[in-house]
């Protein structure tokens, strides 16, 4: 099968099979948030990998190339890989929504030195945009969105057979489309508490022009970071069906990418 032959045969032919299978599923899993966390095991990975293909291998007819090893076998992989990566791709920009209406909501609170390390991705990112990160982790899997996502892995093989997997202008054309929508999520978000900021700091203005022996640092920042949590509390509903929708819309932009 790869140009290397072990004195196998059938059994052979399937353990490559097998593992051409992983390529893609393995890309998808490195590629979506919640399994490509730094503190998931590659093992768990590499494992979850073989299991889901040891099923599309069984379910599906999806055969590998005649020769791994050849050009057209390493095109072949790499057009696995560049689906995996595009499915995976698009659950990030879904969670990069919450992260960036963090960044607008801290910043106008004061609170843009309230940052830890975030496990995603290893950077610096506000304590609320990881608070945002958990509740859209958390309705994303109570919605049952990781089954759904990995049905629309498993459907792809039917979309994109090996071997004809390089993606046309029309699926880059949705991920960019999706994009768009995720920053109108992220502006809609942080637009309530944006608001109530905006008056707050009008307000702390007001007052330090009306009465200038006042410290409009001592008196604006603690007023900011008030009103912000305030706000914060009185948007939740609106923001678990901003969550919800997010979710939903990240779905259907993997649907759309699969055929589906």
């Amino acid at each position: 099968m790869p140009g290397l032959h072990f004195g196998f045969g059938a059994l052979e032919a399937d353990f490559w099979r097998w593992a051409f299978l992983m390529t893609r599923i393995g890309a998808a899993l490195v590629g979506v948030p919640f399994f490509s966390l730094g503190n998931v095991p590659t093992e768990v990975r590499v494992i979850l990998a073989a299991a889901v293909a040891a099923l599309v291998a069984g379910w599906t007819g999806a055969a590998a190339p005649a020769d791994l090893l050849s050009l057209a076998g390493m095109l072949a992989v790499a057009g696995e890989v560049l689906v995996g990566l595009m499915l995976g791709f698009v659950l990030q920009i879904a969670f990069a929504g919450p992260v960036i209406a963090a960044e607008l909501i801290g910043g106008g609170m004061g609170m843009g030195l309230a940052a830890s390390v975030d496990p995603t991705n290893g950077a610096h990112s506000p304590a609320l945009g990881q608070f945002f990160g958990v509740i859209l982790t958390l309705i994303f899997l109570g919605l049952g969105g990781h089954l759904q996502w990995f049905a629309l892995l498993v459907r792809s093989y039917d979309t994109f057979p090996p071997g004809h997997t390089w993606l046309g202008p029309e699926h880059f054309r949705a991920v960019a489309g999706f994009a768009s929508a995720m920053f109108a999520t992220a502006v809609a978000m942080a637009l309530p508490v944006s608001l109530v900021l905006l008056l707050v700091q009008l307000m702390a203005g007001i007052l330090s022009r009306s009465a200038p022996a006042l410290n409009l640092f001592s008196l604006g920042l603690p007023a900011a970071i008030c009103a912000g949590f305030a706000a914060l509390l009185a948007s939740l509903p609106l923001l678990g069906d901003r969550l919800t929708t997010l979710s939903a819309d990240a779905i259907a932009a993997c649907a759309s990418l699969t055929g589906g």
